[in-house]
């Protein structure tokens, strides 16, 4: 049997002799599209054998990120949080080969795997039984988008205390069990924000949308709540599933942000258009 494998959004699919049939459904929805071209299936082992190189850094102690390059598919940079009790791999790769997976073992490996979003399943079942068949958490709200079923994937809501000071918050607004991470360290905090919260081009600001590619807005209730979510949690540093991020004060920023996006999707600026 082959493990199958979106060329566009890089998800997993059930490991069958022939690839799925028709499109991705995850792709057919309105936060992603298909190709022009139509639907592309590979396989993790073609995968490994495109040549490729593995990028690796250390964000801030504790925290590390890997990609892919040239990138496959969206492109998400992985995290990986280092704690006592374990780590969190989280937004998991879409790929899986032996130079990747060497350097999270080398790194402790991980004891739960966790994707902020559907688009970020990856290969989440196929990392999990590399790493010793470690959960896979999916948020309760979005298991229908799980493409691969497997025992080791577990059910969550609300908010979940994975590792010490690491908490997975439901924020909702991209989906709806949309999540962030939340590291507690001696740095102010760090969030994990996959594609909930991006920051932009103007540093020290960010946003929220449905769908991304296709300029889909969320509502001024659905951004609140996201803040409202997270109020509780203090974050002075931000990361975002392709790369980007909010280097002090990063709390305010997304107050800040959310403050102007409201203004403008409920029409208080209209004076101004």
């Amino acid at each position: 049997m082959t493990i199958w494998i979106c060329g566009t959004c890089g998800v997993e699919h059930p490991d069958t002799d022939q690839p799925p049939a028709g499109e991705c459904a995850i792709c057919a929805d309105d936060r992603q599209w298909v190709p022009a071209t139509g639907q592309v299936w590979t396989t993790l082992a073609k995968l490994a054998a495109d040549g490729h190189e593995i990028v690796h850094e250390e964000l801030e102690p504790g925290l590390h990120r890997f990609n892919r390059e040239p990138e496959f598919a969206i492109g998400q940079w992985t995290h990986l949080v280092r704690t006592p009790g374990g780590n969190l791999l989280w937004d998991p790769p879409n790929h899986l080969d032996p130079a990747l997976a060497a350097k999270i073992e080398d790194l402790g490996g991980a004891a739960v795997i966790a994707a902020s979003h559907p688009h970020m399943y990856g290969s989440q079942v196929s990392w999990s039984h590399r790493l010793g068949r470690v959960p896979v958490l999916v948020h309760a709200a979005d298991r229908r988008w799980v493409r691969r079923e497997d025992p080791v994937i577990r059910e969550w809501s609300g908010t979940e205390r994975v590792l010490p000071g690491v908490t997975l918050v439901e924020a909702g607004g991209h989906f709806p069990g949309a999540a962030v991470a939340h590291v507690a360290n001696g740095t102010g905090g760090t969030l994990l924000t996959g594609d909930t919260i991006v920051p932009v081009a103007a540093d020290g600001w960010v946003t929220f949308m449905r769908s991304y590619p296709n300029k889909i807005p969320l509502s001024a209730g659905l951004v609140q709540r996201i803040v409202d979510r997270l109020e509780p949690y203090e974050f002075d540093h931000l990361y975002s599933l392709l790369g980007g991020k909010v280097l002090g004060d990063a709390k305010a920023a997304v107050r800040r942000s959310a403050e102007r996006y409201v203004a403008w999707v409920s029409g208080a600026n209209d004076h101004l258009g």
